[in-house]
């Protein structure tokens, strides 16, 4: 869970950082077969990181940090 500003900037650059690589695994996987097999985990962990960012941006930066983020 992120805890902070920087930890959502380091969030956010990961997303990014995803998003480039699935990119460009979509070109270069030969069969659909093998983009879906290299390209779920990584739209997995994009899904988790996105109810991450959402969940702490839903928070007032004035609300304490839940205590499993802390």
């Amino acid at each position: 869970m992120i805890a902070n500003d920087q930890e959502l900037q380091g969030t956010q650059e990961r997303i990014a950082f995803f998003y480039r690589l699935l990119a460009q695994m979509r070109v270069t996987a030969t069969t659909p077969e093998e983009y879906r097999l290299f390209s779920d985990s990584y739209l997995a962990e994009l899904e988790r990181m996105h109810a991450e960012v959402l969940t702490y941006l839903k928070r007032h930066v004035s609300e304490p940090v839940p205590a499993e983020a802390a």
